[in-house]
C-alpha cells in the first residue's frame, strides 16, 4: 500500500481497515483510535465507567468519517472480553489491527504494597493483554493477516522503585509480544510493542514539580512526549509498511533508555 497525501503531511494509509482499541477514550488510547480515525480505519474501543467521555470519543471519532462504536468492558475478565470481541467481529464484519491499551497503575514500595494492588495491575494490564490477543487469535489465524500493537513501557524494560507491580505487567507484555510473533509469524500476523517513556497525560501533568523535574533531566530530548508520538508509532506498526517487523519492541522515549 502506497503513502498516501493527507493534511499536507506524508501519512500510512488505513482505509478500509477496522481496529480495536482498548482504553481509548483519554490518554495514549485515545490518541491512538483518532490517528487511525485521520488514516481511514474504523474503530471500536473499550473503556470502563464514565459513559459520556466514550460517547464524546466516538462523536470525536465519526467524525472523521468512519465507523465508530464504544463498548463497556472490563478487559480483565476472559469470558467478557472474548464475547467483546464476538460482538465487535459482528459488527464491523472483520478485524485487521487490535491495540491492547488499557492499563491502571497502583503504585507504592513493595514493603506497603497491597496483594490487591499488585493483583489489580496485573490483571488489567498483562491478563487483559493475554484476554483480548487469545479472543482474536482464531480470527486473525483464519484470515492470514492481522496486526497486534502491545502498549507496554520503559519501565518493563528498566524497572522503576515503587513500580513494581506496574513495570512486571509491563515487562510481562513484552514477553508474551514475543511469543506471539513467533507463534502467528506463519500466518502473516505481527505481533509488536511500544514502549513510551515520559509522555504528557493527565497523569504526569499532576505530578509533584520536582518529579517531574527529575524526570526530565533523565531524557536526552529533555522534554516529555506527546500521546502523538506514541499514536504515530501505532499507525506505522499498523500499516502494511511495517509488515516485515515483528517481535520488536520500540521505545519511544526521548533517549530515557538509552
Amino acid at each position: 500500500m502506497l503513502l498516501t497525501e493527507y493534511r499536507g503531511s506524508i501519512m500510512f494509509e488505513l482505509t478500509g481497515k477496522t481496529a480495536i482499541v482498548t482504553g481509548a477514550s483519554r490518554g495514549i488510547g485515545k490518541a491512538i483510535a483518532l490517528k487511525f480515525a485521520d488514516l481511514g480505519a474504523n474503530v471500536a474501543f473499550m473503556h470502563v465507567g464514565d459513559g459520556e467521555k466514550a460517547e464524546e470519543t466516538v462523536k470525536e471519532l465519526e467524525a472523521k468519517g468512519i465507523k465508530a462504536k464504544a463498548y463497556e468492558c472490563d478487559v480483565s475478565d476472559f469470558e467478557a472480553a472474548k464475547q467483546l470481541v464476538a460482538d465487535i467481529i459482528e459488527e464491523f464484519g472483520e478485524v485487521h489491527i487490535l491495540v491492547n491499551n488499557a492499563g491502571i497503575v497502583r503504585d507504592g514500595l513493595i514493603l506497603s504494597m497491597k496483594e490487591s494492588d499488585f493483583d489489580a495491575v496485573i490483571n488489567v494490564n498483562l491478563k487483559g493483554t493475554f484476554n483480548m490477543t487469545k479472543s482474536i487469535y482464531q480470527h486473525f489465524m483464519k484470515k492470514r493477516r492481522g496486526r497486534i500493537i502491545n502498549i507496554s513501557s520503559i519501565v518493563g524494560i528498566t524497572g522503576n522503585a515503587g513500580q513494581a507491580n506496574y513495570a512486571s505487567a509491563k515487562a510481562g507484555i513484552i514477553g508474551l509480544t514475543k511469543s506471539v510473533a513467533k507463534e502467528l509469524g506463519s500466518r502473516n500476523v505481527t505481533a509488536n510493542a511500544i514502549a513510551p517513556g515520559f509522555i504528557r497525560t493527565d497523569m504526569t501533568d499532576g505530578m509533584p514539580e520536582k518529579a517531574r523535574e527529575a524526570a526530565l533531566a533523565s531524557i536526552p530530548l529533555k522534554r516529555p512526549g506527546e500521546v502523538e508520538d506514541i499514536a504515530n508509532t501505532a499507525a506505522f506498526l499498523a500499516s502494511d509498511e511495517a509488515s516485515y517487523i515483528t517481535g520488536e519492541v520500540i521505545r519511544v522515549d526521548g533517549g530515557m533508555a538509552i
